[in-house]
């Protein structure tokens, strides 16, 4: 290839350029054409975020108890709508609840405000979100499980429509919404008020806005291309509204719990080594110098800036209020404004550093508790619930239970793809197995450390964050196995056949599955026999 010259200025023409082709070919290649029209880039994804979200509210409310840690997340939201911070409840306040009686707070005098506070270790978004449902639906399952349930169908679209954009095939796009439809994990956890449902959506949402920002980032740099001088480290590229978004959404992410900073950082390093790719795509002499030059300003303000405020944000209702936990509201209101400030300032990061001493030493034992190296292969669920109904399965002994656990035909499936795309970024570089690696990586390699440092407590469910990543492995799998469109037809066939055969089995491992995952009132022998592992999922 000849050297180029940038100390000529000249327009550029449509002939051969400096980047390898013309301008045209160019284009192509910073920004792939979507196959297929619009209407069904919207209708199909649509369609299979509606029958995820039959599967999520159908017997929403069911079991009518409260599951697991909904014993938390339920009270504090309720309390954070309407106190603005979290409160001690009394004794006995899950059978108060039950009856759906909101009187479960103790009462303090206001000199003794500080003991009625509750001290909560996740920040507040996640039981914000679902004080939304049970302020429309009241306090009762169905009302602080709706938020979840809500978010859960919306995080099947945004999956459904990402994948569609990295693969540019509403097809495959589909596939992605389907599978996350029937995953067990995602679908357990949206039918439960905890906060991990939460943090998925908005790491999820977060990585969407990104690959938008990509494309777009890449078309104003192709439009450059055609029609500018050409430099060596190329144009800026714009405020990056994606950009801005996808900043909005990990901030929102850490606003929920603190491991979304993880993706927040991994995001918007991953960000950036787009930004000096598509600008090495170009031919320019220096693109990783424009990326710090012409990238880098705005992108801290995206992946800064915004996610800190968005963080603080959401602790408005403790700045707001008296009640919160190491509020000292009144030494901050003592000595005026300027002091207002200062003080709550300083009573919020104290606060900060006692959670996170709390977290570092969290290693009571749990009975349903595992480690992060067995997740992926789904040895040890959490059991959210169990009860042995006297009747209603027509045999002599029943059960009904919610067993957080994912569809193993898509998790094994998932870990096949996975290595498909490890070979696939070594062999090609291709930006899609990089992002789905990089993402499934930063949601478990992370673990490890708590794991081996501090022998801290943790369960399968915190694995929540990597399935969506995991999905997009198996699609983009499933588009190597289907081959583009210009293969013999016979290999398309043969693909095709082998990608519908797996999401067959996935459909019925999920139904298999069902009765466990929803509290149906099943016979004892149908709930054991759906047990896989019996040591571990019992």
């Amino acid at each position: 290839m000849a050297v180029t010259d940038f100390t000529n200025q000249a327009p550029k023409q449509p002939e051969p350029q400096p980047g390898g082709g013309s301008a045209d070919s160019v284009r192509d290649r910073l920004v792939p054409p979507m196959r297929g029209g619009a209407l069904w880039g919207w209708l199909g994804p649509l369609l299979v975020a509606a029958f995820g979200a039959v599967l999520r509210f159908v017997d929403l409310g069911r079991p009518h108890a409260v599951m697991f840690d909904e014993t938390y997340y339920a009270k504090d939201a309720w309390a954070l709508i309407n106190f603005g911070a979290e409160r001690n409840a009394v004794k006995d306040a899950d059978k108060l609840l039950m009856q759906n009686s909101t009187e479960i707070w103790q009462q303090c005098a206001p000199a003794e405000i500080d003991k009625c506070a509750s001290y909560v270790v996740h920040p507040p978004l996640g039981k914000w979100m679902i004080g939304v449902g049970e302020q429309i639906f009241g306090m009762t399952p169905f009302g602080w499980r709706f938020a979840g349930a809500l978010i859960g169908v919306v995080s099947i679209l945004i999956l459904a429509r990402t994948a569609r954009r990295m693969t540019r095939s509403t097809v495959l796009g589909c596939l992605a919404g389907l599978l996350l439809s029937i995953e067990g994990l995602h679908f357990v956890l949206s039918r439960t008020a905890l906060l991990d449902i939460f943090l998925m959506f908005f790491v999820l949402a977060g990585f969407a806005c990104l690959v938008v920002d990509r494309d777009r980032a890449r078309g104003r740099l192709a439009d450059w291309y055609e029609s500018s001088p050409l430099s060596e480290h190329g144009p800026w590229l714009g405020a990056r509204p994606w950009r801005i978004a996808a900043g909005l959404c990990l901030g929102a992410a850490c606003a929920v719990k603190w491991s979304g900073i993880f993706f927040l950082i991994a995001f918007a390093v991953m960000s950036l080594v787009w930004d000096a790719g598509a600008r090495r795509a170009v031919g320019l002499r220096r693109p990783y110098g424009g990326m710090f030059g012409k990238d880098l300003p705005t992108a801290l303000l995206a992946m800064a800036l915004v996610p800190a405020l968005t963080y603080m944000a959401s602790w408005t209702g403790w700045f707001a209020s008296p009640l919160g936990w190491g509020r000292n509201w009144a030494q901050a209101t003592s000595q005026g404004p300027a002091y207002f400030v200062f003080d709550s300032i300083r009573s919020w990061l104290n606060y900060h550093f006692q959670v996170l001493g709390f977290h570092t030493g969290l290693a009571t034992p749990h009975s349903y508790q595992s480690e992060p190296w067995s997740w992926p292969l789904l040895l040890r669920p959490v059991a959210f619930f169990y009860e042995t109904p006297k009747s209603g399965c027509g045999a002599e002994s029943c059960s009904q239970a919610v067993l957080g656990v994912g569809t193993p035909v898509i998790w094994y499936g998932g870990l096949a793809a996975l290595i498909t795309m490890i070979a696939w970024y070594v062999a090609t570089r291709d930006w899609r197995a990089g992002a789905v690696l990089l993402a499934y990586a930063v949601g478990w390699l992370p673990w490890f450390y708590w794991a081996i440092a501090d022998n801290r407590t943790m369960f399968l469910f915190y694995a929540i964050p990597m399935v969506p990543f995991m999905i997009l492995a198996i699609v983009l799998a499933a588009g190597l196995l289907i081959g583009p469109a210009d293969v013999a037809p016979r290999r398309r066939v043969v693909g095709a056949s082998i990608v519908g055969a797996f999401t067959l089995f996935a459909l019925v491992n999920f139904a298999w599955l069902y009765p466990v995952l929803t509290a149906e009132v099943i016979s004892y022998a149908e709930w054991h026999s759906r047990m896989l592992f019996k040591k571990g999922w019992i």
